[in-house]
C-alpha cells in the first residue's frame, strides 16, 4: 500500500496540552534508535514550563526497561503546523551525542485517542494511541492517513503490547545500555 509522493500535510492547531500525556506505540517502521524485539513501547510526553516537551520513550527488552529521555520544540514558533524537532543524547547511559530529528503530527482523531507521526523523508512512521490496543478498523483508517501522506506501509512493524503494560518501575532498567549497541546493529 503506498501512494505518489506529495508534500505531506501536517495537522494544524494542534492542542499541545491535549497532547501530552502517554502514548503506545502500536507500529512503526523498524529503526536503529529502537531495540529490534522491544515490546510494550510507549512515549510520555510532558509540558515544560517554557513550552517544550519533555519526552521519555520506553520498551522493554528481555524482561528488562530501556528508555531514552529528550525534549521536543517547534521547529517554527510562529507556525500553526504541528512540525517539532525531537533532541536525544546518546548513548542512553552516557549521553553526550546529540542527536535530532523530526517529528510531524500527520493525524490526530478529533478526541486525541490516535495519531499518525511522521517525518518529511518517510523514512520513519509511528502509529500511536492512548491505549495499548486499538481495534482492526481504527488501525486500518490509520494505516490510510499514512498512505494518504506517501508513506509504504508495508514496512510497519506491529509493536507487540501486553493487555497489562509494565509500570516503569516494574522491572530492572538496561542501566548498561546493551538494547542501545544491539540496535545499532539490526539485533
Amino acid at each position: 500500500m503506498t501512494t505518489q509522493k506529495k508534500e505531506m500535510e501536517v495537522v494544524k492547531d494542534l492542542d499541545l496540552e491535549r497532547y501530552m500525556g502517554r502514548w503506545y506505540e502500536i507500529a512503526s517502521f523498524p529503526s536503529i534508535f529502537q531495540p529490534k524485539n522491544g515490546v510494550d513501547t510507549r512515549a510520555t510526553y510532558t509540558l515544560n514550563p517554557d513550552g517544550t516537551v519533555h519526552v521519555l520513550n520506553e520498551t522493554w527488552n528481555g524482561g528488562k526497561r530501556a528508555f531514552i529521555q529528550g525534549s521536543a520544540y517547534k521547529t517554527d514558533p510562529k507556525s500553526d503546523e504541528a512540525k517539532f524537532k525531537v533532541k536525544f543524547y546518546v548513548p542512553p547511559f552516557l549521553p553526550i551525542i546529540p542527536v535530532t530529528g523530526d517529528y510531524w503530527v500527520l493525524y490526530i482523531d478529533p478526541e486525541y485517542q490516535h495519531a499518525v507521526i511522521g517525518q518529511p523523508s518517510r523514512s520513519y512512521l509511528w502509529i500511536l494511541s492512548r491505549t495499548a490496543h486499538v481495534e482492526e478498523e481504527t488501525y486500518k483508517q490509520l494505516l490510510q492517513k499514512a498512505v494518504e501522506e506517501g508513506y509504504d506501509v508495508s514496512k510497519l512493524h506491529k509493536t507487540p503490547q501486553s493487555d497489562t503494560p509494565p509500570e516503569s518501575n516494574a522491572a530492572p532498567d538496561d542501566t548498561k545500555g546493551v538494547w542501545w549497541f544491539k540496535s545499532m546493529f539490526g539485533k
